[in-house]
C-alpha cells in the first residue's frame, strides 16, 4: 500500500495550492480518508476528513478555506487549500483507513493521539507547505 502527496509549496497569505494523494495497492472504497497536518514543535492534527458515504467534516480553522474531495475512478484524494494563513504552515499527510471518520471524534483523542496504532492504518510521507505574511 502506498499513498503519495503532492502539490506542497511556498505561498503568500491569501494564496492557495491543491494537495493530492494518489492511493495504490489495495482499493481504497469503504475506507475513511482525511489530511492531518504537523505544525512545527506541535504534534499531528486532524485537518479534514471524508466519509465512505462522501461526507466531509474539517477542524473549525480551515472551515469555509479548505475542501478534501476524491476521485474514485483515480484513487486520487485532494485537499483545496484557499485564503492560506500563516498557522497553516506544516508538513500535510495523506491518511486511508481512519478508524473515526468524523473530526469530533478525531479531536476528542487529543492532537497527536491520531499516530496511535489503530487510528490511522496508512499514511503518505508527507508534503510540506509553509505560507508566509
Amino acid at each position: 500500500v502506498q499513498l503519495v502527496e503532492s502539490g506542497g509549496g511556498s505561498v503568500q497569505t491569501g494564496g492557495s495550492l491543491r494537495l493530492s494523494c494518489v492511493v495504490s495497492g489495495y482499493t481504497w472504497s469503504g475506507y475513511c480518508m482525511g489530511w492531518f497536518r504537523q505544525a512545527p514543535g506541535l504534534e499531528r492534527e486532524g485537518v479534514a476528513l471524508i466519509d465512505t458515504d462522501g461526507t466531509p467534516s474539517y477542524v473549525d480553522s480551515v472551515k469555509g478555506r479548505f475542501t478534501i474531495s476524491l476521485d474514485n475512478a483515480k484513487n486520487i484524494l485532494y485537499l483545496q487549500m484557499d485564503s492560506l494563513k500563516p498557522e497553516d504552515t506544516g508538513i500535510y499527510y495523506c491518511a486511508s483507513s481512519i478508524s473515526r471518520c468524523r473530526m469530533s471524534a478525531i479531536q476528542a483523542l487529543g492532537r497527536g493521539a491520531v499516530t496511535r496504532p489503530g487510528i490511522v492504518g496508512y499514511w503518505g510521507q508527507g508534503t510540506q507547505v509553509n505560507v508566509s505574511s
